[in-house]
């Protein structure tokens, strides 16, 4: 087959396809230390009471409620002193009616106290406690298993584990999860003219950008990415490539995707696998392609930086979140802004255009998908739909916002 387009098919098809490509996820135990922004594979359960034992949730004396019931700061409760209970110790001594320990918070309540004495309402006077305020049974006392009973489902599969359920695992005792395994992303950048940030400049040549750009990306996605580096835009040495490759879970080309006479990412394809797309009606990206080797599937992207940017983000991305088993990563926000100028868009084609934010207005960056600096001055990007020509100044549109951190 040669390297004519296939028919161009229409952003929802090339999203159905894609949705409906086959995924061989892995798991793996890892521990709760290296747990950090996976996904979890089976409900997780606690394996104490927690609280494990009666504690304090402020300073001041476990006391017999019933002893402080008359106290009032006319007439307060005189207790005596028998201990004093740090956080990390435990108690030692019962108290005997018109007795007090003092505790800190956290610390074990003594196992006859039914109450806490706020420290604030009480004065200490060598080892006799006044008490100017009743104590409520049960005041400030944290009693086991109120917060978590052993054997309770705490965390729930398909739970992303960011840093504040690490330290729910942390707390009940999980010292080990089954996750899902990161897939690895083959990086691969193609191109005659591209070279590496410690090579020398010269003449006819540009630096690699999207290496760098797509790998982010795919971490940002919840994957694992692999800088496979550059390859010359030739048959031979893009299929050996690829070849090198294919154990990897997926690979993503940038460049060789054109119908041009340098571009042969489609050739090797049809030659070793399969091709899906060949063509997508959007702008930028029209000349994206969707294929397979073996099992291994295969997206190209095209090599204008913006291009591949806006590629990735629309059809690639939500493939590799479902990868990761983090469909619901949040994406980045979406901000509802008006246009700054009037907009002329390529009729036919569903176009995404980069904006500018500021003074909370989105600012078209007209540039074509090969400036460099339309990503540099990028804060997010917005679509048209393919029947619309024309989006009038002061439009409300949707702009995917690149402002938030990556998982």
């Amino acid at each position: 087959m040669g390297t004519e387009f296939l028919s161009i098919k229409d952003p929802a098809e090339v999203k159905k396809l894609i949705n409906n490509l086959p995924i061989k996820r892995k798991t793996e135990k890892v521990p709760v230390k290296d747990a950090y922004q996976r996904v979890l594979v089976e409900d997780v359960y606690s394996q104490i009471n927690l609280p494990p034992f009666n504690r304090a949730s402020m300073d001041g004396y476990a006391v017999i409620a019933e002893d402080t019931f008359i106290a009032s700061e006319e007439k307060p409760v005189k207790l005596k002193l028998v201990e004093i209970v740090k956080a990390g110790t435990i108690p030692k001594k019962k108290m005997e009616s018109g007795e007090c320990i003092e505790v800190a918070t956290g610390a074990p309540m003594p196992s006859n106290a039914t109450g806490l004495a706020m420290i604030e309402f009480t004065e200490r006077k060598n080892d006799e406690i006044y008490i100017y305020e009743a104590t409520p049974p049960g005041q400030y006392i944290a009693k086991e298993g109120t917060d978590l009973k052993k054997d309770e489902i705490i965390l729930s599969k398909g739970k992303l584990l960011t840093s504040d359920k690490i330290g729910v695992l942390s707390a009940a005792g999980i010292k080990e999860v089954t996750v899902y395994f990161k897939p690895r992303i083959a990086v691969i950048s193609t191109g005659n003219e591209l070279i590496g940030p410690d090579e020398r400049m010269e003449y006819g040549k540009i630096y690699d950008i999207n290496s760098e750009t797509i790998s982010n990306s795919v971490r940002s996605c919840g994957c694992l990415p692999i800088k496979a580096g550059i390859t010359k835009d030739n048959y031979s040495d893009l299929s050996a490539k690829i070849n090198e490759y294919l154990d990897a879970d997926l690979i993503i080309t940038s460049g060789g995707t054109s119908a041009g006479t340098g571009d042969v990412l489609r050739q090797v394809l049809d030659d070793m696998g399969e091709v899906f797309v060949h063509g997508i009606g959007v702008k930028p990206g029209k000349p994206a392609i969707v294929g397979k080797i073996q099992d291994k599937i295969i997206f190209g992207l095209p090599g204008y930086p913006v291009s591949a940017f806006i590629v990735f983000n629309v059809f690639v991305a939500p493939f590799l979140r479902k990868m990761a088993a983090v469909p619901n990563i949040q994406k980045n926000d979406v901000l509802e802004l008006k246009i700054s100028r009037r907009y002329h868009s390529s009729k036919g084609r569903e176009q995404y255009v980069l904006v500018q934010i500021e003074d909370d207005l989105a600012h078209p960056i007209m540039k074509d998908s090969g400036a460099i600096k339309a990503l540099a001055d990028a804060d997010g990007y917005f679509k048209i739909p393919k029947n619309v020509e024309i989006v009038d100044e002061g439009s409300m549109i949707k702009v995917e916002s690149f402002s938030q951190l990556a998982p």
